[in-house]
């Protein structure tokens, strides 16, 4: 009984990989961003952003080498306009806010031997959430949880994005005659 389990096991194992499965996080990089350095461009910051930690684990977690200097990077992402905003959704009876909407923006590019290899482009993620003046401490705690996982999450979202735009073939101009 053991055997057929064990069997079965590594028979499910083999067609999941024959198929391209990958576990999530788990996909190669592309050769752009085997080394690479994070350029995040954020005046008056004291400590690093949750979203260039996000971005150096995930890369590092995936088998890039993340550059020290600009000289020793084969790309560079630059990260830039991070933006962190917060606006009443809704009020009580009263006029207090009780729901907010906190919305993260960041644009981004990626350049590789000095060629734009990923345009500038901005991306942004929201989250709503309750607020309650009773529970001002746990409210704010929530809050701040709440925009580091945003930037978690744009991290992600902002590898996949990147992944897409350079796994596309090359874009070929309309009046290019047909490849034969």
């Amino acid at each position: 009984m053991r055997a057929a389990a064990a069997v079965a096991c590594l028979l499910l194992a083999l067609l999941s990989a024959a198929c391209g499965f990958h576990w999530a996080g788990t996909r190669p990089l592309p050769p752009a961003l085997s080394v690479v350095y994070i350029d995040v461009v954020t005046p008056y910051r004291v400590s690093k952003p949750p979203l260039e930690q996000a971005l150096a684990s995930r890369l590092q977690r995936r088998g890039s080498r993340l550059a020290k200097t600009l000289s020793g990077a084969r790309s560079i992402l630059r990260v830039s306009e991070l933006t962190e905003s917060r606006e009443v959704l809704s009020v009580d009876p009263f006029g207090k806010a009780v729901e907010y909407k906190l919305t993260t923006r960041v644009q981004y590019q990626l350049v590789e031997g000095g060629t734009v290899r990923v345009a500038p482009d901005a991306i942004q993620v929201s989250r709503d959430y309750s607020f309650n003046a009773q529970q001002i401490l746990a409210k704010e705690a929530e809050e701040a949880r709440l925009q580091a996982f945003m930037q978690d999450e744009l991290a992600e979202l902002l590898l996949l994005r990147i992944e897409a735009v350079l796994a596309a073939p090359p874009a070929v101009p309309a009046d290019a005659p047909p490849a034969r």
